[in-house]
């Protein structure tokens, strides 16, 4: 991680990154899509090359050949040689080693000043887009699914959306607080403290590690899915009973609470 300047972004600073993780990853999936756009070449090529081939034409070979490569996004990748009754193709290696030194490099931009926010900081900052992104998610499609919106007008559109942010934020703080419940990684910061740079990922804690090993917290009690803690919440009931003999007399009966969901309302700070 270095941080950098730039007269083509004034008042702007520049933090460039550089994640071995990533390039690595980068470099393998670039080297299997090129020798998968290869194995489609070549069996292109050996059609062309077939006695009798319908294959041909250098425009029905253009588009043939075309169709793989921008499939695969390697176009640029590769020379072509297309004539009339003959296709061949290369590697670009030049190209393709310029590209590999930018593996892993990736440049975040911030007019904040570096006294509010410092470089880790604003790679951290970068890095929880992520959960911006897995918010969004999971509105419109996993947990509230705020689409599709049944509303004409201005004011019940924003209404609507308005209600979906006040539901996700307590979605979100119902999953802070049941953590211990929870697979959720309690200990997240001291991951992050461990890394060797901000950059690195953070592996999962100790504790979240365990978790997901015995299906228990530190306590020993059994961990859940946010989901289904949430459909065994939802089994407890509120019954308004009425007595057979003296219909007007009415009392509410609860049901009993099993011992997570006691946890569960502990950690919440009230009872059913």
């Amino acid at each position: 991680m270095a941080e950098i300047s730039s007269p083509d972004f004034p008042g702007e600073r520049l933090i460039v990154c550089r994640n071995r993780d990533l390039a690595t990853e980068r470099a393998r999936k670039r080297e299997a899509l090129l020798v998968a756009t290869e194995r489609e070449l070549a069996r292109i090529q050996a059609h062309v090359r077939r006695k009798g081939s319908p294959l041909r034409a250098a425009v029905e070979i253009g588009l043939t050949v075309g169709e793989v490569v921008n499939t695969k996004k390697m176009a640029k990748h590769f020379a072509l040689d297309i004539r009339d009754g003959h296709f061949s193709w290369a590697r670009k290696v030049d190209q393709i080693a310029a590209e590999a030194k930018l593996d892993g490099i990736y440049v975040i931009r911030t007019s904040v000043p570096a006294e509010d926010l410092s470089p880790a900081h604003a790679v951290q900052a970068y890095k929880d887009l992520a959960r911006v992104e897995r918010a969004f998610r999971s509105m419109k499609t996993v947990d509230l699914e705020i689409r599709p919106i049944r509303h004409w007008t201005a004011d019940r559109v924003r209404a609507h959306v308005f209600l979906c942010m006040l539901a996700y934020h307590v979605e979100w703080r119902l999953r802070q607080t049941l953590a211990p419940l929870l697979f959720h990684d309690t200990d997240l910061e001291a991951a992050r403290a461990e890394r060797r740079s901000p950059v690195a990922s953070t592996e999962p804690s100790a504790t979240a590690k365990s978790k997901k090993a015995i299906k228990r917290n530190a306590n020993g009690d059994p961990v859940h899915s946010f989901a289904g803690l949430i459909d065994h919440l939802g089994t407890m009931t509120r019954n308004t009973m009425r007595m057979p003999l003296a219909a007007k007399h009415r009392f509410t009966l609860l049901s009993k609470s099993t011992p997570l969901q006691e946890a569960a309302f502990k950690l919440l700070g009230f009872g059913p």
